[in-house]
């Protein structure tokens, strides 16, 4: 296996115009728009593995969505380069687009008045897939998401739970080696989340590149090996998530039930980060300072308590950390 994805210094501009408030204003830009210059996406660069998942993260207007739409060749990059698999996504089109694919979770590929199945032929014919293939994936593919008793029935009726699987089939059909997912799991319940991330567990295992982006950490922390955060355009973070988990240092968030209230710790690398009650407290512990079991043996000494739990940093306060740093930088 090696490098599938190469993106260098990939820079996305484009002009908007803006528009004052009231008639006056309003009328003024019939004669004179004056243009407002974005910068969508500036100097990014990152390679993936073949059978790699990256997550691609950042907060809404980051340029993730950008990003994905250039590496699929849906819209053309101000400068930089791209290589998917030695294509150059906005040349060689017919060529490229039968080796990818690609879910956008606000935009449908099948036709909403017929069944899944016919949008299934459909695509059957577009990508030259033979008979036997056809039939081999798509009870595969059914069978992994469970589809077999709705794909006969018209897209319109599906859940969008249904529907999202659906679309999953349609994109994976002629088996592409890089797959893009723009929010897929956007607005599903937790069990239609959790078959779709099997589903991309087991494709994945076959070999098929994921390229995922999200603002579920769900998705991120069951999927991801590698992690890029893009953060007002510019690249802020890419590495493993191992390693996105250590940006805070080694910590433990531990969650106590009390049976008598405490005011201070006095224990070097641990301070209470919430109180939800005199009896209910959470602790952040830094496990560079003191290890857990050291920690708990010098808390017993000082306090009982009914409840414990254990938990890693939270993904949300890493996260929030990064876009912050990055603002205030």
């Amino acid at each position: 296996m090696g490098t599938i994805i190469t993106v260098e210094n990939l820079i996305k501009k484009y002009e908007t115009y803006k528009r004052g408030s009231g008639f006056k204003e309003s009328v003024k830009t019939f004669f004179h728009r004056e243009k407002v210059p974005v910068l969508a996406v500036n100097d990014i660069s990152f390679t993936a593995e073949e059978g790699d998942i990256i997550g691609i993260l950042g907060p809404n207007g980051a340029g993730k969505s950008t990003t994905i739409k250039m590496l699929t060749g849906t819209l053309y990059p101000t400068s930089g380069n791209i290589s998917v698999m030695g294509f150059n996504p906005t040349k060689n089109r017919k060529t490229y687009v039968h080796q990818i694919g690609a879910v956008f979770g606000q935009k449908s590929q099948l036709i909403w008045d017929i069944p899944p199945i016919d949008s299934f032929r459909m695509n059957k014919a577009i990508y030259n897939i033979s008979d036997q293939d056809y039939k081999e994936r798509i009870e595969v593919m059914s069978k992994l998401f469970g589809v077999e008793d709705y794909i006969t029935r018209p897209t319109r009726v599906l859940s969008l739970g249904e529907r999202m699987k659906c679309e999953f089939i349609m994109a994976m059909l002629h088996q592409p080696r890089v797959v893009f997912l723009d929010e897929p799991t956007i607005g599903l319940d937790v069990i239609a989340k959790q078959k779709i991330r099997e589903f991309i567990r087991e494709m994945n295992k076959r070999g098929t590149t994921f390229i995922l982006t999200t603002h579920d950490l769900e998705d991120v922390e069951q999927l991801a090996k590698n992690i890029v955060i893009i953060n007002h355009g510019e690249k802020v973070f890419d590495d493993s998530i191992e390693n996105l988990r250590k940006v805070l240092g080694a910590k433990k968030i531990v969650h106590l039930v009390l049976q008598q209230p405490i005011k201070d710790l006095n224990i070097e690398g641990a301070s209470i980060i919430e109180r939800e009650s005199e009896l209910n407290i959470t602790i952040s512990v830094d496990l560079d300072v003191i290890s857990i079991n050291n920690f708990m043996a010098r808390f017993s000494e000082r306090c009982d308590f009914t409840d414990i739990s254990i938990k890693e940093m939270p993904m949300e306060a890493i996260i929030t950390y990064i876009y912050q740093s990055k603002k205030e930088g």
